[in-house]
């Protein structure tokens, strides 16, 4: 597996790696902070060595980008022994996944299997950085590679003809999208949602009759209210929001 150095055929500068990294390291659930160190030697040994899960995930957004993450697991501390299968290890480093990755900007994240690491971490363009404890010692590993849009040959585009526009619409006008209605949301720690038990009511941060929201592949874009239809829910759209808005 090449290791990474300056001649690497990376997509960016180091920056916006780095700073994926250090966002990444600032929401581990670590009993001790960690720090992220950009790797420059050889990465073959990074999955065989890894004791306990490697995470993989892909970011779909403005910018694209295949992310590993592991974590050592005497570092997750009186964490790791509390896991059930109502909380798992993807539960517990999804916040610093998304962390990362919010760095990139807007998008979706979605946790792969950890059979695909080998292949993010194997690929030149891919920028590592090891976990460190405050006494040096390693404690993981964060690897991102970022994917890149390809870019448009030919002439530069020109006003369409509506035939054009139209035929296009309708190659992907059976796509499907997925829909969400969200009523309002709260944070738990660990321990609380460990502690849940049927009849538990959860807070949530929106009042009674407040508008739900409308995402759309998790993009705010519109609000309305939660309505009964043939005792099945429904929403009944109030507003639609812009781009700039919903992307606020």
């Amino acid at each position: 597996m090449p290791a990474f150095n300056e001649t690497s055929a990376v997509l960016h500068s180091t920056a916006l790696y780095t700073s994926a990294a250090q966002a990444l390291a600032a929401m581990l659930p670590t009993a001790t902070s960690l720090s992220a160190v950009l790797h420059t030697g050889p990465r073959q040994d990074w999955v065989a060595s890894a004791a306990g899960a490697v995470l993989c995930a892909t970011f779909v957004g403005e910018q694209s980008a295949d992310v590993v993450l592991h974590v050592a697991e005497r570092e997750l501390g009186g964490i790791s022994e509390r896991r059930t299968a109502r909380v798992g290890t993807e539960d517990l480093l999804r916040p610093a996944l998304e962390a990362a990755t919010g760095v990139l900007g807007i998008g979706v994240l979605s946790l792969e299997s950890g059979e695909n690491a080998q292949g993010t971490l194997s690929a030149a363009d891919t920028v590592g950085f090891m976990l460190r404890t405050q006494s040096g010692e390693d404690a993981g590993f964060f690897a991102l590679r970022l994917r890149e849009t390809a870019p448009v040959s030919g002439p530069a585009p020109s006003l369409e003809e509506p035939e054009d526009m139209a035929s296009r619409l309708g190659r992907i006008s059976n796509v499907e999208m997925a829909l969400t209605v969200q009523i309002g949301r709260t944070r738990l720690s660990v321990r609380d949602v460990l502690n849940l038990e049927p009849g538990a009511v959860i807070e949530l941060d929106r009042s009674a009759g407040a508008p739900a929201d409308v995402l759309l592949n998790g993009r705010l874009i519109a609000q309305g209210e939660v309505v009964v239809m043939d005792q099945d829910y429904g929403v009944r759209i109030t507003k639609i929001l812009d781009m700039d808005s919903a992307g606020a």
